[in-house]
């Protein structure tokens, strides 16, 4: 009988055990994470900017600790040394600039991207009060933070875009970071700078005047991006999951917690400004930050013609070369990252008081610098609202260029099609070079509509 009941209880604790292996793989990593000690690593970021966003917020709601994860985040202000802190095993992740990743690869660094945060330009190019146009920066000085930083790369592709030569009639300062160029901006040391929020909102502010937005330029643009090395890749891949997994649910937590996300942008930038916080939240955060972080090849690509035409060894590299998608695909095939959006909708963006239209296009630009969204766009109450708005088909008149502006949206605004862009560029043609390249506060003469309809 004895025999019988040890029989019967081994097969009782060996099926008992068998069932908790089954139920034990069948758990979520975020179980198997929470049950093994923290992993310690150093996770760099190279600028104190609304960028950073998704990486602070994942690190404060202790999303990576959720994924095992013990983070310490290091600020090195120079996307350079960053990526030859990711080579020396001094950090393992970065969020870094894609220039900076993509130069460091090209000279031989086991650098590779493996998610884009924003992959447009962000930059707005304030000028020393009273310039009004483009063409006045002959013979001035314009700051950014460092050559070969995307402030660097915004700069010269502006200017080129507004027919300046960057290298004979211009001249390009590297002043250390944005706060630097405001103040030399402010100091008269510059007559241009290259800024993003929060410090372009301080630079309005301040009375100084905004010439360009680069968003108005259309360009997709790998500008912010995570990077690592292959190295880790193959000798760990289970770490940059785990990484990436814990970063997905941090950009989605900031989409959904608004309140939650300003307290950690106020921390981190070192302002209660309200106006800058919610500035950064939304025009940054719930505007470009995609859900599905993937790289933009296409602003690679860009960024690699910039760099080839003083590089040869860049001008035959391929996008690909620079980007890992393993991890974010596997996250994205898996449902991982739309079961982590089912959870919550995506935060309303509330109306500012001086709300800028989402860029667009105004004309089909060449093939290689067509430019998809980077992310789906929250439409605002302006939005709708000029959508609703009855459709204003004046006599000829002027008009002033405003921050979002394009000839598409004018024509439609004017005549109630965008495909109409072209009465406008033809009646403005002495003055406007490009159809795409707008400038704020540029004067343009809208022609009367006389075949409406077509």
């Amino acid at each position: 009988m004895k025999r019988v009941f040890d029989t019967i209880t081994t097969r009782f604790v060996v099926a008992t055990v068998m069932t908790f292996s089954a139920a034990l793989m069948t758990l979520p990593a975020t179980s198997l994470a929470a049950d093994r000690p923290l992993q310690k690593i150093n996770v760099a970021y190279s600028s104190i900017s609304g960028n950073i966003a998704p990486l602070w917020v994942t690190q404060d709601r202790g999303f990576f600790r959720k994924y095992g994860l013990e983070v310490q985040a290091v600020l090195i202000e120079s996307g350079t040394t960053t990526a030859q802190a990711l080579v020396a095993g001094d950090i393992t992740f970065a969020s870094v600039a894609g220039p900076a990743a993509i130069q460091s690869n090209l000279r031989g660094a086991d650098i590779v991207i493996i998610a884009g945060i924003i992959n447009t330009l962000t930059f707005q190019l304030y000028t020393e009060k009273g310039m009004t146009r483009p063409d006045q920066f002959k013979g001035k000085s314009v700051g950014v933070t460092r050559f070969g930083s995307a402030t660097d790369f915004a700069m010269r592709y502006a200017l080129d875009k507004y027919g300046l030569d960057a290298n004979k009639e211009v001249a390009v300062l590297q002043l250390g970071n944005q706060p630097a160029q405001l103040a030399a901006l402010e100091a008269g040391k510059v007559q241009g700078a290259m800024l993003s929020a929060p410090t372009s909102l301080r630079a309005k502010k301040m009375g100084f005047p905004m010439l360009a937005d680069l968003q108005m330029l259309g360009l997709e643009y790998q500008h912010t991006s995570v990077a690592t090395t292959r190295a880790l890749l193959k000798s760990k891949p289970d770490l940059v999951r785990d990484f990436m997994r814990a970063y997905i649910e941090g950009i989605h937590y900031g989409k959904t917690h608004r309140k939650e996300t300003l307290d950690i942008l106020a921390k981190y930038l070192r302002t209660d400004d309200k106006e800058v916080l919610e500035d950064t939240y939304e025009s940054i955060l719930l505007t470009l930050v995609p859900e599905k972080p993937y790289p933009t090849q296409k602003g690679i690509q860009v960024i690699l013609r910039e760099l080839g035409a003083k590089d040869p060894v860049a001008r035959s590299a391929r996008p690909e070369q620079f980007v890992d998608l393993t991890v974010i695909k596997e996250l994205d095939s898996s449902g991982f990252i739309d079961r982590v959006y089912k959870s919550a909708a995506v935060a309303k963006v509330t109306p500012r008081s001086e709300p800028t239209p989402a860029p667009a296009v105004a004309k089909p630009v060449a093939p290689e610098e067509k430019a998809k969204p980077a992310v789906k766009q929250v439409p605002t109450a302006s939005d709708k609202a000029q959508a609703s708005a009855p459709v204003v088909k004046p006599g000829a008149q002027e008009y002033t260029v405003k921050a979002g502006d394009t000839l598409s949206h004018l024509a439609l605004r004017f005549y109630g099609s965008s495909h109409k862009w072209d009465k406008i560029y033809q009646a403005d043609a002495r003055t406007l070079k490009n159809p795409d390249y707008l400038y704020i506060r540029q004067q343009l003469l809208i022609p009367a509509d006389e075949t409406p309809g077509t």
